[in-house]
């Protein structure tokens, strides 16, 4: 028996009777015309109430989101003048903020190199978005494929605005990721004969995204996770960052931590600081639902910005195209692209297939909303939802009959629990808000605008431009986790700390009265409130 309502099920049918058809006959891709025309008429980051100016701070005057403007346009969580920094709780050469793939990365490296390191972490170390990325991570590694492909690629995936250096460092470092996390133990999907299993992502030319079924970033966080505890690195969990400390030369000094058991503030001074705290997801742009993890609140951008560090991008985010609309306790949950990499289409209620799957992200997302709310093609749930078929019984089909279980063991788990057999039906899904594209601007080495100040992983920006292709996150996170501790440790060797100060939070709060902001939030939020979010509404129009 099916786990769709009847009401849904009449729409299976359509789609089933176009398959024959459709296996033989591909969407062709769009021009760049025409992908820009369906950008600027669909795309939630044209809504005119997306966005809006920021009046304080490095970006004063530009266009950001609008949920991380009113955090930025907040004052702080902590009172300045009631901090004691002179009872210093850790005193440490590397605090690495954020316990994701980027932030164990960079601790697992800083103290490689010697270093004496603290890891700070919101939730439990591994609580984060690296555990949530299901389809791999990309790297020119195949004959067909090269260095300057995968660049050219990711340049044109970004809209042009990425920055060249970044993607250089990127694609370069590929390679080398992979052999690293295979060396250390990650069980990558391969071919009987051994050689690694590729796959195409959306806005990739060849096949190079390296998987671990459609477990990628669990498989990854789990084997450096070991690594780090094996290593013996401190951690600190449950104790976000709630602003940097400054010394009085300007130099990124340490941070305040709160532990959210205790509720108490403890101090690190430090000679350097790693952010990797990750994404915005969970403030909900635009009010769609999100795959990110609960603690996905942009809390490194509101501290490093307090500091000084220049934001790009941050009008830019990603939705992805095929997110779970039902059943809906799985709204929003990803639906990896390596589904349709794999030979998956999208179809309306009509049974048409109306875009091809390996357009880039932003372009198929557009599509699913001009399919769905433009054009009335929708398939609707009985709670009001609507969404279009992916339809995942073509993988089999187009391969073998095992192909669904080998290689997206977790989706064909989840939703066998709620009687549904991807083998059999399509899903129904619909954008989701995946990825902040932008971030802290950050060069090739992972270092910010203010000294002593690194960043790495989604919460760093310029390296995916106004547009992320698949693949590029997980790869992003260690590449540049890997620099930035390596920039860490050369830092601290001539580095010195002078006295603690909170002098620009105070400086922050009397921009905010100048400019007559009387906003009654405090920020960074930490964890989302959804008792009185309006996303629970989950209107998305």
């Amino acid at each position: 028996m099916s786990g769709y309502p009847v009401s849904m099920q009449e729409t299976i049918k359509k789609l089933e009777q176009t398959r024959s058809s459709r296996l033989g006959q591909d969407v062709p891709r769009l021009s760049f015309e025409g992908r820009e025309k369906l950008l600027k008429e669909c795309h939630p980051d044209y809504r005119k109430d997306s966005i809006r100016q920021i009046s304080i701070g490095p970006n004063k005057g530009q266009k950001l989101t609008n949920k991380l403007v009113d955090l930025l346009e907040a004052k702080s969580y902590l009172d300045p003048e009631k901090v004691n920094l002179e009872q210093v709780d850790f005193d440490v050469d590397v605090l690495v903020i954020g316990g994701g793939g980027a932030g164990v990365s960079a601790a697992m490296i800083a103290h490689e190199q010697g270093a004496n390191v603290l890891l700070a972490t919101k939730l439990r170390i591994g609580d984060s978005n690296t555990i949530m990325a299901e389809g791999g991570i990309a790297a020119a590694t195949q004959p067909d494929d090269s260095l300057e492909r995968h660049f050219l690629d990711t340049i044109g995936g970004g809209r042009f605005e990425n920055k060249r250096d970044l993607v250089s460092v990127l694609v370069n470092d590929a390679p080398l990721i992979v052999e690293w996390l295979k060396d250390l133990g990650c069980m990558f999907d391969t071919h009987p004969n051994g050689d690694l299993v590729v796959s195409f992502a959306g806005g990739h030319h060849r096949k190079r995204v390296h998987s671990c079924k459609d477990l990628s970033g669990m498989e990854f966080m789990r084997v450096v996770r070991d690594e780090l505890y094996n290593k013996g690195v401190p951690v600190s969990e449950f104790s976000p960052a709630v602003e940097l400390l400054m010394d009085e030369q300007g130099n990124c000094a340490g941070a305040v931590l709160l532990n959210l058991e205790t509720e108490e503030f403890s101090v690190v001074r430090a000679k350097s600081v790693i952010l990797a705290t990750g994404g915005i997801g969970r403030l909900h742009p635009n009010d769609f639902p999100t795959t990110n993890h609960y603690g996905a609140t942009a809390d490194g951008l509101i501290i490093a910005y307090r500091g000084g560090a220049n934001l790009l991008h941050m009008d830019a985010i990603q939705f992805h195209p095929t997110g779970a609309m039902w059943p809906e306790q799985m709204l929003g949950q990803l639906i990896t692209e390596a589904c349709r990499g794999n030979g998956a289409h999208l179809v309306n209620k009509n049974g048409e297939h109306f875009i091809n799957e390996l357009e880039t992200r932003d372009t198929v997302s557009s599509a699913i909303l001009r399919e769905v709310i433009d054009r009335g093609n929708g398939i609707k749930t009985p709670t009001g939802g609507e969404g279009v078929w992916l339809d995942t019984p073509l993988i089999n089909i187009r391969g073998d009959e095992g192909k669904l279980d080998r290689m997206f063991a977790g989706i064909v788990h989840r939703f066998t629990e709620y009687g549904i057999d991807v083998r059999k039906e399509p899903i129904m899904v619909f954008p989701t808000q995946h990825y902040q594209n932008g971030g802290i601007e950050i060069d090739p080495e992972a270092r910010t605008s203010i000294p002593g100040l690194f960043a790495a992983g989604e919460c760093s920006g310029g390296v995916q431009g106004r547009n992320r292709l698949g693949g590029n996150s997980l790869l992003d996170i260690f590449v540049f986790g890997h620099r930035g501790a390596t920039s860490a440790v050369n830092y601290i060797s001539s580095a010195k700390v002078g006295k603690l100060t909170l002098q620009h939070v105070r400086e922050y709060h009397r921009e905010l009265d100048a400019a007559g902001i009387k906003n009654k939030m405090a920020s960074p939020l930490l964890l989302p409130d959804y008792i009185r979010d309006e996303v629970k509404k989950r209107r998305y129009s």
